[in-house]
C-alpha cells in the first residue's frame, strides 16, 4: 500500500469540476493507498497574508471534502498548521535550498507578475514548504496538476539532495498520481477552458437552487445548427459534456437528436440542465451544511487527523535530527 500525499488550499469553494475531476479520485485512491490529506492554511498566506476569515475557510472545505466523501477513518484528513513538524522540515530542508533555483520557478514568477507587491519569502519558499508537506510522510505519489508539476519535481530534487549530502537512502522521491484517462474534465459555462474557482465560470457544490438556475440559463450557446448532424461547437459540446455526468441517459439522446436535427432549443436544454444539476447538488449542499453546523464532529475529525498525521511526521523528524546531528544533552 503506497502512501499518498495531497494539499487542499482554503480558498474558494469546491464546484463541479472538482467533484467529478480529482474527487472522485480521491475517493478511490482512500480505499487502495495510505493518504494524507491536508488542508494547507499555512500555503495559503503566500497569497492572502491577511484572511479575513482564516478559520471560515478552513471549516467550509473541511465540510465540503467530508460531505462529499472523504473518510476520517481511512484517510488521514488534517491541518496543515496543527502539525508543527512540517514547519520544522521546512526550515531544514530551506537550508538546503537555493534562491537562484527558487527564483527560477515558474509559480514564482507567475505570482511576482500577478502581485507585484506581495514578493514574499513566503511565496519564493513555497516549493520548499510544498515538500515539507509531501517528504514529511515519504509519499511515494502526489497527485497534482499541470501547474504544480514542477514544485513536484523540487520537492523530488530536495528529497534526492537531502539523501545525498548525508549519505542515506532515507527519503522517496515522490512521484506524480496519474489519473490517466478516469480524470473527467468539466468545462466551464462561459463557453471554453474548464471550470475553474477564479474564471467566474464555475457551479458550486453549496450554491443555491436558483444561483444554478441562473448561471446555467446565462451558459454561451450560438444561434444553433443549420446543417444535420453538424459537428457541435466548443460552447455547445461543453453543455452536452455537463448533462453527460448529471443526467439521464434518454435526456441526453433526446437532446442529442435534437441538435443532430436542427431542432433543438437551448432554452429548453439549459433548463433541463439546470433541473439536473440541482438534483445531483441539493444532497450534497444539504450534508455541507450538516457537516458544517456540527463543530463537535469536525473538532472531533481535525484532532483525529492532526494525532496520525504528527505520529507520521514526528517519526521523519526524529530520524532527520538524528541524520544531520543533533543531540540532546
Amino acid at each position: 500500500m503506497e502512501t499518498v500525499v495531497s494539499g487542499i488550499r482554503p480558498t474558494g469553494n469546491l464546484h463541479l469540476g472538482n467533484y467529478f475531476g480529482a474527487m472522485k479520485n480521491f475517493l478511490k485512491m482512500q480505499n487502495e493507498n495510505n493518504c494524507f490529506f491536508f488542508i494547507a492554511d499555512y500555503h495559503s498566506l503566500t497569497t492572502h497574508p491577511t484572511p479575513a476569515d482564516l478559520h471560515g475557510s478552513v471549516k467550509q472545505v473541511l465540510a465540503e471534502y467530508l460531505a462529499c466523501g472523504l473518510d476520517p477513518e481511512k484517510a488521514t484528513i488534517y491541518l496543515q498548521s496543527d502539525v508543527p513538524e512540517v514547519i520544522e522540515l521546512y526550515l531544514l530542508l530551506n537550508m538546503n535550498a537555493y534562491v537562484g533555483e527558487l527564483e527560477r520557478t515558474t509559480s514564482f514568477k507567475d505570482k511576482v507578475r500577478k502581485n507585484p507587491e506581495n514578493v514574499n519569502a513566503g511565496l519564493l519558499t513555497y516549493p520548499v514548504l510544498m515538500a515539507a508537506d509531501i517528504i514529511i510522510h515519504n509519499a511515494a505519489k502526489v497527485p497534482v496538476g499541470k501547474d504544480q508539476e514542477q514544485n513536484l519535481e523540487m520537492a523530488r530534487k530536495f528529497a534526492r539532495r537531502f539523501n545525498n549530502m548525508y549519505n542515506v537512502e532515507y527519503f522517496t522521491e515522490p512521484q506524480p498520481f496519474n489519473f490517466g484517462e478516469s480524470l473527467i474534465k468539466i468545462p466551464g459555462l462561459d463557453g471554453t477552458g474548464k471550470m475553474g474557482k477564479s474564471e467566474g465560470n464555475g457551479i458550486f457544490l453549496i450554491d443555491e437552487e436558483k444561483d444554478i438556475r441562473k448561471k446555467v440559463m446565462r451558459a454561451v450557446t450560438d444561434s444553433g445548427p443549420t446543417e444535420m448532424n453538424s459537428k457541435m461547437p466548443e460552447p455547445i459540446e461543453n453543455l452536452f459534456t455537463l448533462l453527460n455526468v448529471v443526467s439521464e441517459k434518454s435526456t441526453i439522446d433526446f437532446f442529442k437528436e435534437k441538435y443532430a436535427t436542427c431542432e433543438i432549443r437551448y432554452g429548453d436544454l439549459k433548463k433541463q440542465l439546470a433541473e439536473d444539476i440541482n438534483l445531483f447538488v441539493a444532497p450534497i449542499r444539504e450534508k455541507i451544511n450538516d457537516i458544517k453546523s456540527n463543530d463537535d464532529y469536525l473538532r472531533k475529525v481535525a484532532h483525529m487527523g492532526a494525532e496520525k498525521a504528527r505520529e507520521s511526521a514526528s517519526k521523519t523528524i526524529k530520524d532527520v535530527r538524528k541524520i544531520i546531528g543533533f543531540k540532546s544533552f
